[in-house]
């Protein structure tokens, strides 16, 4: 099995509507979708992540703040990419507009 690094995405002006007209319940909600969806793929999620916050990127021309589309990352496991890409089809994030799951293959290190 190989594993693969997903990363939740959505635009920033998608995430910033949605969290301006849900009323906290409907998030719940949500996140009871995603509760049901972890169980469900539990045997081949190896680390169910987390939603993540505000980015700090460093340059070689410093340290700045910026916005970018990524909303959380996952680790799963997997015979093959396209069997990792499967998994997430039925996915809750989709209910958000624009949004997106990118499954990058996790290399081994060429040491």
């Amino acid at each position: 099995m190989k594993k693969y690094f997903v990363l939740y995405m959505i635009p920033i002006a998608s995430l910033e509507k949605m969290m301006a007209e849900t009323t906290p319940e409907q998030r719940k909600a949500g996140m009871d979708e995603w509760g049901k969806w972890m169980k469900k793929h539990a045997s081949e999620i190896v680390d169910m992540g987390a939603p993540l916050g505000k980015t700090k990127r460093v340059s070689a021309a410093g340290v700045a703040d910026v916005k970018n589309e990524v909303a959380g990352y996952s680790i799963v496991e997997a015979q093959s990419h396209d069997e990792a890409a499967a998994l997430f089809k039925d996915n809750p994030h989709f209910q958000m507009q624009g949004a997106y799951i990118d499954i990058l293959d996790i290399l081994p290190m060429g040491m």
